[in-house]
């Protein structure tokens, strides 16, 4: 199992595990994670932007590169960084293991 520590808008932060492959919306959602109120708006098909995640800069450039649909829907997002994605649109993969992603304001 791979590991993703994640920050929540209370400011705790827990270590949850996933499979690779599964989004890391699924993995946030499987862990319990309740504060992500919303999260689930468009049943993962990139269409809200609820799912708002923010990595550390290292972590966001191992990444693929998001698609244009994300793009899209990051540039509405209020507190966007550069490190910004979509959970519903990242796969859990060895290059997130350990990693920290914060929970966006998922507005």
């Amino acid at each position: 199992m791979l590991k993703l520590r994640v920050t929540m808008r209370s400011g705790e932060c827990r270590e949850v595990e996933g499979t690779e492959g599964a989004t890391v919306k699924e993995v946030i959602l499987d862990a319990g994670i309740h504060e992500v109120h919303g999260i689930t708006n468009c049943g993962g098909c990139c269409s809200c932007g609820t799912c708002h995640v923010i990595f550390d800069e290292e972590v966001a450039q191992r990444l693929p590169a998001p698609e244009e649909c994300e793009l899209d829907l990051l540039d509405i997002v209020p507190d966007r960084e550069a490190s910004s994605r979509l959970a519903c649109q990242v796969r859990f993969s060895d290059a997130l293991d350990g990693a920290l992603v914060r929970i966006g304001s998922g507005e």
